[in-house]
């Protein structure tokens, strides 16, 4: 069974989701876009002001674009890659946003 055949949708929806997640992944890489980072943007000033907000953002950006990487691969080998990389992709997504909850929360602050 291939990737493909676990779809239950267009494809051209998961290209969408690409697009989007690629826009928002070079806005927060070029340190821009702190209000799209959920929980930063509804913070007060006094708990903004323990954030480097351009390292929060450039490392927002990175795990965003490894999400990205991923859905791209996916896409590019819909007929190719087997089902059971969208568990691959899944346990990588997982580790992904792990992994940015405790940068953002260690090296990110000031």
């Amino acid at each position: 069974m291939k990737l493909i055949d676990t779809m239950n949708g267009p494809v051209w929806g998961l290209w969408v989701v690409f697009a989007v997640f690629l826009i928002l992944s070079i806005v927060l890489l070029t340190g821009h876009g702190a209000n799209l980072i959920a929980g930063y943007n509804t913070a007060s000033k006094q708990e903004k002001a323990r954030y480097d907000e351009k390292k929060l953002c450039r490392v927002t950006g990175a795990g965003l674009a490894l999400i990205t990487l991923l859905i791209l691969i996916m896409l590019l080998g819909l007929y190719v890659l087997p089902a059971w990389f969208a568990y691959v992709v899944a346990g990588i997504t997982v580790v992904d946003v792990i992994v940015l909850l405790v940068l953002s929360n260690t090296i990110c602050k000031k």
